[in-house]
């Protein structure tokens, strides 16, 4: 009785110690599942994201126009049940998606959408689960910004996934048939469930309620009835995922896990119940078969944990390594105690091959003492998990692998997985998005992580660093008037000659546009960086021969010294920009260092800038009208717009002092477009009055004539105002005809078609050819002022005008004179069968209150 009562009290505690061991355990493979869980997160999240950030290279790249549909079926992304991918204008309607039948539906109210349209930074977005009706499902947003090359916001582009895409490595081999896998957000709302082969939705989600938890990660068992929708109690892992405000979930159902345990049980009861019957001899025999028993299902246990652990995530090479000790105790190598096939093959050896050596052996130089050195740290802390590079000579297919090493007792279990493909897919990305692909060169995102490393060194080694911050001079004309092929051709050739002009171990560098930086490191004084640039000034004075001619272009180039000008990479850039403004200022083709003066001059400038803005905004500009007299009657023919400045505290501005401002900085394009519906509207203002109309002529620049919309702009303004198109006449300058001719042709056949006259604005001051007069139907050519004043002062003066007016008539042109300035010129142009004159001396440009009929008529003979 005595034997039978130990054996009792024996049994009872090593059932109380399974019981715990076996709780224990739960618990430890629930968090493993959950960190296992939370890894795939991660890399489901990334996997989004690179998605997101290549979509939204591709609309860059595309300047807006990408199809979806187009890259779908180019498999360049999954898009399809628990993929679909989006893109939405800044109004929020659908532009493309990978989604049928959605085009233009508008999204503009939903969550994801708003919170990109007003971040003040790019980030990733990632919702709550919802339920779509478009895609008859539950889906969860990501979405990042698209923003236009002047950084307004264009747009979003979003991906739609599928909650089941985050519970897809669900594994009954490791959670069984009600385990759990579950996406919760810090925010309380749950993402995705998953029980068994059961996938929760928006509605129906696994739990009751939504855990709050107080670690960052952790384990505990979690009540049936008040957590989960099915009534079954499970020891619950989470982890909290690193860099998302989201937690990973993992359970394990306590009934499943508690199986073997209860067999395990009840045999032990039914044994001991048997043998407490029995002789005392019966007792002691099954006391000792107990003993042995349980011992052998430790080591069991033991083995069984260790190999799990080494293998759950599957498609990995696992080892179970035992530690060798010298005569201190201390670890000098490791032993192969098993591996996989897998395993074996990494070292392009079979698994016989791998057994009962010793891992140095295994690996060579240097990659040995830094996995043995791995190995160590993971058996003093327990785990080590982190990744290294082959040096090919153990494996000739393997460049990187991932290491995860797990402690158990006195073994180590290791998993090793090959994720080259993932490095080199990584380092491909990164080498796109750090290079310009029009030229070749580094580009904005590239400096932006090498600048800063650049100072650090030169910081460290007391040395100095300069940036040449270069614009390229007469580059935005060659680009408007001969078109954007054109310009990127010239871009191309500017990249080749500034790599050839710089020093071989400089960086050159295209943060846009016509904009690049060189980084100049290793300087003795500021005069090498001077040298530099007077390099590349030199480089750009031989004329460029393009595909449409040869072009010449000038290099205007800022230069700000570390440590003199700025102690950080956007200091010195803000600093090199700001003196390579002042070379442009100044007349440019030259190189100027950073002085703190100049940073007034600009502030100065963006101060007009913004002042000629508000201008447009709060309707500051107004339009004047200055008559054209025909030669031979004295009668208006027709009347010149000409804007006007009436600002709050200067009074009234002429056009020469912020016309050349709105040029620089594209407002040219609102105030031309503001000056048509201003004109239009006065010309509707009269005709209401009943009072005989003339028609108006407007000045049209270079930029805005070639602008896209510039028929659709000049239609609208007629139709808006109800104005006949006869009465509007367009002023374009020579500069306008550089382009594609027949571009030009067409642009102007289309308005004349209308009813709309052109006229040659400054005619002789640009660079028209009389095959282009030909080719060009133009209505009216008007003389330069230059021209007008030779007339009376030289023979050749009157030469050369009557020239002009012979070959205008010849084409079938009326000859306007500008700027007549006294009686003597009047006459000489009579003479010479000038059809029409316009200057101060006939007639200023007055407000229209002063219009038509009120303009003063000059009494003189010359008008008899």
């Amino acid at each position: 009785m005595l034997i039978a009562l130990v054996g009792w009290i024996y049994l009872v505690h090593d059932l109380d110690k399974t019981w715990q061991q076996t709780e224990a355990r739960a618990l430890a493979d629930a968090l493993n599942l959950a960190k296992n869980h939370a890894d795939h997160l991660v890399r489901s999240f990334d996997t989004v994201d690179q998605t997101l950030l290549h979509i939204r290279y591709e609309w860059q790249l595309t300047e807006g126009n990408l199809e979806l549909e187009t890259l779908n079926k180019r498999k360049l992304f999954h898009a399809g049940l628990l993929f679909n991918v989006s893109i939405l204008d800044r109004e929020g309607n659908i532009h493309t998606s990978t989604m049928p039948g959605i085009k233009n539906k508008f999204l503009g109210d939903r969550e994801f959408f708003n919170a990109q349209k007003f971040a003040i930074i790019d980030f990733l977005y990632l919702g709550k689960a919802v339920f779509s009706s478009a895609l008859n499902q539950d889906v969860v947003h990501f979405a990042r910004s698209l923003n236009d090359p002047d950084g307004s916001f264009a747009g979003t582009v979003m991906v739609a996934v599928n909650p089941a895409y985050f519970t897809t490595t669900y594994n009954e081999n490791s959670l069984g048939k009600q385990g759990l896998l579950a996406l919760a957000g810090d925010d309380g709302g749950m993402r995705a469930t998953r029980v068994g082969n059961k996938i929760g939705r928006v509605s129906a989600f696994a739990f009751n309620k939504v855990p709050q938890f107080s670690m960052l990660w952790g384990s505990g068992l979690l009540e049936g009835k008040a957590w989960f929708a099915d009534g079954r109690s499970r020891y619950v892992g989470w982890q909290q995922i690193e860099g998302y405000p989201l937690v990973a979930i993992a359970g394990l159902d306590q009934q499943e896990v508690l199986v073997p345990y209860l067999k395990t049980r009840t045999t032990a009861l039914r044994s001991a119940t048997l043998a407490t019957t029995g002789l005392l001899g019966f007792s002691l025999i099954a006391m000792i078969l107990s003993l042995l028993l349980a011992w052998r299902k430790h080591q069991l246990e033991q083995t069984q944990a260790t190999y799990r652990m080494a293998t759950e995530e599957g498609h990995e090479g696992f080892y179970i390594a035992h530690p060798v000790r010298d005569r201190d105790r201390k670890i000098i190598d490791f032993i192969a105690g098993d591996c996989n096939s897998y395993g074996a093959r990494l070292f392009q050896q079979r698994r016989e091959g791998v057994l009962g050596k010793h891992f140095s052996t295994l690996f060579p130089e240097p990659e040995r003492h830094g996995f043995m050195n791995h190995m160590r740290q993971a058996m003093e802390t327990g785990f080590y998990e982190g990744e290294m590079q082959s040096s090919g000579e153990w494996s000739s297919v393997v460049k990187w692998v991932h290491l995860k090493m797990v402690r158990a007792d006195d073994e180590l279990a290791i998993t090793i997985r090959d994720i080259s493909d993932t490095k080199a897919h990584v380092t491909e990305l990164e080498r796109r998005g750090n290079e310009d692909a029009l030229t070749g060169l580094p580009n904005r995102y590239w400096i932006q992580g090498f600048l800063p490393q650049a100072i650090a060194r030169a910081r460290t080694e007391h040395a100095m660093l300069a940036l040449l911050f270069i614009d390229l001079d007469g580059f935005k004309w060659i680009n408007d008037t001969l078109g954007h092929p054109v310009g990127d051709e010239l871009l191309r050739y500017s990249a080749e000659r500034l790599k050839v002009a710089v020093r071989p171990h400089d960086h050159v560098v295209r943060l846009g546009g016509d904009e690049f930086v060189v980084i100049v490191e290793q300087l003795e004084d500021r005069q090498d960086a001077a040298h530099v640039a007077e390099r590349v000034v030199a480089a750009f004075r031989e004329k460029f021969r393009l595909s449409q001619g040869t072009h010449s272009i000038g290099t205007s180039i800022g230069i700000s010294v570390f440590p003199d000008d700025g102690a950080d990479a956007d200091t010195l850039l803000k600093n090199a920009d700001i003196a390579m403004y002042a070379v442009k200022t100044s007349g440019k083709g030259n190189f100027r260092f950073f002085e703190h003066k100049l940073y007034e001059a600009l502030r100065k400038r963006v101060d007009r800038e913004q002042e000629l803005r508000q201008a447009i905004e709060n309707d500051e500009l107004l339009v004047h009208y200055q008559p054209r007299f025909d030669i031979k009657t004295g009668v208006v023919s027709s009347m010149e717009a000409l804007v006007r400045w009436q600002h709050p505290v200067r009074g009234l501005i002429e056009p020469l002092e912020f016309i050349p401002l709105a040029e620089e900085t594209g407002l040219i394009l609102d105030i031309g477009e503001q000056v048509l519906d201003k004109v239009c509207a006065q010309l509707a203002a009269w005709a209401r009055q009943e009072r005989g109309l003339l028609p108006v002529s407007v000045n049209v620049s270079p930029r805005q004539f070639s602008h896209a919309n510039f028929i659709k702009i000049v239609a609208g303004c007629l139709k808006r105002h109800r104005v006949p198109a006869h009465l509007l006449e367009i002023e374009i300058t020579e500069s306008c005809m550089m382009g594609d001719t027949q571009d030009v042709a067409a642009a102007l056949a289309a308005l004349q078609k209308l009813g709309i006259r052109f006229l040659i604005d400054d005619f002789g001051t640009g660079y028209s050819s009389l095959s282009q007069l030909q080719k060009l139907d133009f209505d009216v050519l008007k003389v330069d002022r230059s021209f007008t004043s030779e007339v009376e002062k030289t023979e050749e003066g009157k030469v050369f005008f009557t020239a002009i007016i012979t070959m205008a008539h010849a084409l079938g042109m009326r000859v306007v004179a500008e700027g007549v300035e006294n009686r003597r010129q009047l006459e000489i142009l009579k003479r010479l069968r000038c059809d029409e004159v316009q200057g101060f001396y006939v007639a200023k440009p007055l407000p229209p209150a002063e219009r038509q009929s009120d303009f003063p008529m000059p009494v003189m003979p010359a008008f008899a």
